[in-house]
């Protein structure tokens, strides 16, 4: 989306099952994503967790985790940063807050599982990594309302919306993520419990 502010984000890897983690997600976050259809494994859901972990890492070079008495092993290349920082990518740092699928008729359609971390969560942050040549040209801290003043996609400005409800109620686990979708022609929200 040229010219215009996103989350990081991706595409799920192969590796993203294979790597070791610390923590897991609350029984929330999991219980929410197992909820999907089609019906995701544990497996599956472990991973969409790690991918946003390390599509974070890649796009913004914050790398969530923590330390831990063993090294880290990376599983490829992708996952390399964490072993240089000596940093396990820990779950536990992942709220589940939403999900979202392209509407059909769209070049390409993402089914995307949205997930929030506190910024303490980060152990390491690499620098340099935007720029001309990266995925991501500028990267900023922007509070809710600066970043409403951005040129945001659709998606965007609906994440952010559900970011500040779950701010202002305190950022409680229970409240329901919602699943946004098209159904018949029209855009649908449905809450996930």
């Amino acid at each position: 989306m040229p010219g215009m502010f996103v989350f990081p984000g991706g595409r799920l890897d192969d590796d993203d099952r294979l790597m070791k983690s610390v923590g897991a997600l609350d029984e929330l976050s999991e219980r929410r994503l197992l909820a999907g259809k089609p019906r995701p494994t544990p497996t599956r859901v472990r991973a969409l967790a790690l991918a946003a972990i390390r599509e974070t890492c890649e796009e913004t070079g914050v790398i969530l985790g923590r330390r831990d008495t063993a090294p880290p092993i990376a599983v490829s290349s992708a996952w390399s940063p964490f072993v240089d920082a000596d940093v396990h990518p820990n779950l536990d740092a992942l709220t589940f807050i939403a999900r979202a699928i392209t509407p059909p008729g769209r070049p390409r359609r993402f089914d995307t599982r949205f997930f929030v971390a506190d910024r303490r969560e980060a152990a390491a942050e690499l620098p340099n990594v935007a720029g001309p040549d990266a995925e991501f040209v500028e990267l900023k801290w922007l509070t809710i309302a600066d970043a409403r003043r951005e040129k945001l996609p659709a998606i965007t400005k609906i994440i952010l919306e559900e970011i500040e409800t779950r701010l202002k109620a305190g950022f409680r686990k229970e409240i329901p993520v919602p699943f946004f979708h098209t159904k018949h022609g029209k855009f649908h929200r449905d809450e996930l419990i």
